[in-house]
């Protein structure tokens, strides 16, 4: 029996193993490949071949990997190595002549990797009909072909078969078993694989921890990682786990580290994407990180930072974004990943929070971009926009600082909404400072900016003030729309001036400008506001003789004016009106027929206006679209949160009260 030395000799890409019977130590045979393109294996261990080899022989591995590819049955194998050794009559002499046994370990996991797992077969029943002593290296082989060809249901096959032969696995059976159950996803069994590793008491490798690990990654199970990551560390710090180079264990400890992180990872994503509590679960498996030691990289927060999309993953969000910041590994965070983290606290509507991550960008880094300009932009037009909505003007004043202490020049629309939100509040003064505060800055007011303003002088009756404006906006060529001529008409009425009120309706139409129920309806308001109720019932009656429909509005003041100039039964038949009409008066309406009834003794069955609605108090919001009313539930309701903030104050301008 001959020992073997496995030399490589580069010549056409072939692999040639030379006998020599003066080299014993076969364990230091290295990687063939299949010239063909087949695979590589190693000739390791193993032991030596049965059967004569002549000395000095040489054997192209990689050309009896290419002619076993196609062989069926040990037959087939027969001729093929016959063929090579070229003992034709080697047969009628009865001798059994084989290949050494690396030779054929190194073709069975060729075949395995070329996907011929019927050759692979084919291989070891020759070497068992040749009475060839098969051993673990032999089967681990064959394992690894099976897994390489992905024929699973021949694993069976393979461990019965090394029963029979007597032969015991052992920890490289194990690892090749575990690795096959990861990659079915047979996590529970790669578990008792290892289970069984330990009681038999075989001595784990690094692979077989690896496996493991990779096997909790398949699960998604962060909790199991970090648990066995600990276990590991500590019997790392213990020195249990050394056997041989300390340095290659630290090597293979930063593998299980990115193995547990990624595990982490695939738990913490699997959270955000399905979970029911994405956010308690996620920060679970942070702490828990924490508390073990394992310290993923900036790239690995940031993949997570791409998860996080919904509105409830801001929290989520905010906490990797400081670990990101705080990680001091020298790198610097992605920018892209800044602007996610912009537009996710924008979704969850923590405007101030993304205002602080693009604040960090200006003051650490990276540079915004375009799209930083853009994101943020967008957020300080949706908080002025609720400024404008619930008329908080100081807070929209606060706004316009904010964005010019960044650089992020205010536009004609984020002035206006600050100066609709003034007209909501019916802030006057402030309207006056801000509309010149924007002339200032270079900006040409457009028709929203001086409907704004109109509508804020209106509201204080600083009637000539407002006529005056008006005057200066048609002088610079500012074509006046539908709803400044609304706020015109209100003047009008609020001056008491219905002759203009007629000229300003003929203008309209003369510019193809048709009044709406809006407008009607700020005429109807002005002249409750100004206790001229029959004056109300007229326009009520010109609005009907122009063909518009009044709606709830309409009648809520219609009924508030009769009641004001002391007609209740002609505000009950205005009232019984538009319940006819199949509109929704709010209760106030209501209480107001009914109370003036019963003051001025009127005669009519009060039964008659059935139960009283449930429909509350509402604001009667005669103003145009420049302040439409809307819901914001995150805002302060009042302006007094901001009251240390005034108003930009100028010289040379002031207001006649």
């Amino acid at each position: 029996m001959h020992s073997v030395r496995a030399c490589t000799t580069t010549k056409k890409n072939n692999l040639y193993f030379t006998f020599n019977s003066e080299c014993c130590d076969a364990s230091r045979s290295r990687t063939s490949q299949f010239a063909t393109g087949g695979a590589g294996g190693t000739a390791t261990g193993g032991g030596s071949g049965s059967g004569r080899a002549r000395r000095g022989l040489g054997i192209d591995v990689a050309a009896v990997g290419a002619a076993l590819r196609d062989a069926r049955t040990a037959d087939d194998v027969e001729s093929v190595v016959n063929a090579f050794l070229n003992h034709d009559n080697a047969a009628a002499a009865g001798e059994a002549h084989l290949l050494p046994l690396q030779v054929y370990t190194c073709v069975i996991r060729g075949l395995g990797k070329d996907n011929r797992p019927d050759a692979a077969f084919a291989v070891v029943e020759h070497l068992k009909r040749r009475g060839a002593v098969l051993n673990q290296f032999v089967y681990n082989c064959l394992l690894g072909a099976v897994k390489s060809c992905g024929e699973f249901g021949r694993i069976q096959a393979v461990l019965d078969d090394m029963e029979a032969q007597g032969v015991s696995p052992n920890i490289v059976t194990y690892n090749t078993l575990m690795s096959i159950y990861v990659h079915q996803g047979r996590v529970e069994d790669v578990l008792r694989v290892y289970a069984d590793v330990q009681e038999r008491g075989l001595v784990p490798t690094a692979a077989t921890y690896s496996t493991v690990m990779c096997a909790y990654k398949k699960a998604g199970d962060a909790f199991a990682a970090i648990e066995f990551f600990a276990m590991l560390s500590g019997r790392y710090r213990n020195g249990e786990l050394v056997v041989g180079n300390r340095g290659d264990w630290e090597q293979e400890f930063v593998k299980f580290e990115k193995l547990t992180v990624r595990a982490c990872y695939m738990s913490m994503r699997r959270s955000l994407v399905g979970g029911k509590n994405p956010v308690g679960e996620v920060l679970k498996v942070l702490l828990s990180m924490d508390e073990a030691g394992v310290r993923p990289e900036r790239s690995d927060y940031e993949r997570l930072v791409w998860a996080c999309t919904g509105e409830e993953h801001y929290a989520i969000g905010k906490e990797l974004y400081q670990r990101i910041r705080e990680g001091g590994d020298g790198g610097e965070i992605s920018l892209s990943v800044c602007n996610h983290l912009i537009w996710l606290m924008g979704k969850a509507k923590k405007w101030w929070a993304a205002l602080e991550i693009y604040e960090d960008l200006l003051d650490k880094g990276p540079k915004p971009n375009n799209l930083s300009h853009e994101l943020i932009m967008s957020h300080f037009k949706i908080l002025l926009d609720a400024a404008k909505r619930r008329g908080i003007w100081r807070w929209g004043v606060r706004l316009l600082n904010k964005m010019q202490e960044k650089g992020l020049k205010p536009g004609s629309k984020e002035w206006n909404a600050v100066l609709l939100s003034c007209s909501r509040a019916s802030e006057a003064s402030a309207a006056v400072d801000i509309f010149k505060k924007m002339v200032d800055e270079g900006l040409k007011p457009d028709v929203v900016s001086y409907g704004a303003l109109l509508s804020a002088l209106e509201k204080g009756k600083l009637y000539d003030e407002a006529l005056r404006v008006w005057e200066h906006m048609c002088k610079v060529g500012i074509k006046p729309n539908l709803y400044a001529y609304t706020i015109l008409v209100s003047i009008y009425i609020g001056k008491g001036n219905h002759a203009m009120v007629d000229a300003v309706l003929h203008d309209m139409v003369s510019k193809q400008i048709e009044p709406t129920v809006v407008t009607f309806n700020a005429i109807i308001s002005a002249c409750v506001r100004s206790n001229s109720g029959g004056n109300a019932f007229e326009w009520f009656h010109r609005m009907k003789i122009r063909g518009i429909e009044p709606n709830e509005i309409t009648y809520q003041m219609l009924i508030e004016a009769l009641v004001q100039d002391g007609k209740p039964r002609l505000a009950y038949e205005m009232y019984m009106k538009a319940c006819s009409q199949g509109l929704q008066l709010p209760a106030k309406s209501y209480d107001t027929v009914l109370e003036a009834c019963k003051a001025y003794g009127s005669i009519v069955d009060l039964t008659t206006l059935g139960p009283r609605p449930s429909k509350g108090v509402e604001p009667i919001r005669i103003e145009n679209n420049f302040s439409s009313f809307s819901q914001f539930k995150d805002l302060p309701s009042t302006s007094h949160h901001f009251a240390g903030i005034g108003t930009y104050g100028f010289s040379g301008y002031r207001m006649a009260r």
